[in-house]
């Protein structure tokens, strides 16, 4: 009931109700990446979304020429640059709490075992960011999403809420972040051939 139903409910609710609340705070971001780093506002890039289905996911900007701008580190720090991923959620192609939607090339470089991750909508957060996000490997990364996939529910969901904000307070921005995804790729492709 709450995988099905219930879940797809409350993330409506909360999209709606977040992207009515801050969208003063989406106009300022917005102004400021047009004024600071002279970018265009939205990001969009296609990610692998529930049962292999492609999606386009949408951030703010964070990046001119391959490199992160100025503005881009301080949203990256806060986590703002996913808030247009409310309009993911909004539209099904996410949800609050599920498996990361990552790029393409790791879904094609994945065994019939590993794409169960892609069962449930991809979301915001999920398992594998609250239990080292970039300091566990690939592999450990799909078993968290698959832990998830298995055993999801209201409370698990909750859970995962809590240990978010706790670990946003904690973090630190990967500016690393595509050496990971290549290194990733390479590893999925080298244990799956």
């Amino acid at each position: 009931m709450y995988k099905n139903y219930i879940k797809r409910i409350l993330d409506i609710i909360l999209s709606v109700i977040i992207l009515i609340i801050f969208l003063p705070l989406y106009i300022i971001i917005a102004l400021l990446i047009i004024i600071i780093d002279k970018n265009k506002i939205i990001y969009k890039q296609v990610r692998t979304g529930k049962n292999g289905k492609n999606f386009n996911i949408y951030k703010f900007t964070t990046f001119k020429g391959g490199k992160v701008t100025k503005f881009g580190k301080i949203l990256r720090l806060l986590s703002f640059d996913e808030l247009p991923q409310m309009i993911n959620i909004l539209k099904g192609d996410m949800s609050f709490i599920g498996p990361r939607p990552w790029i393409t090339d790791y879904y094609k470089y994945m065994n019939k075992d590993q794409r169960r991750r892609v069962e449930v909508l991809p979301g915001l957060t999920g398992l594998a960011q609250i239990s080292g996000r970039n300091d566990i490997s690939i592999f450990d990364k799909i078993n968290n999403d698959l832990q998830y996939v298995d055993n999801i529910s209201f409370l698990l969901d909750i859970k995962i809420v809590f240990k978010t904000i706790k670990v946003m307070i904690c973090s630190e921005d990967g500016n690393n972040m595509n050496d990971n995804i290549k290194n990733e790729i390479n590893e999925l492709k080298e244990n799956n051939k």
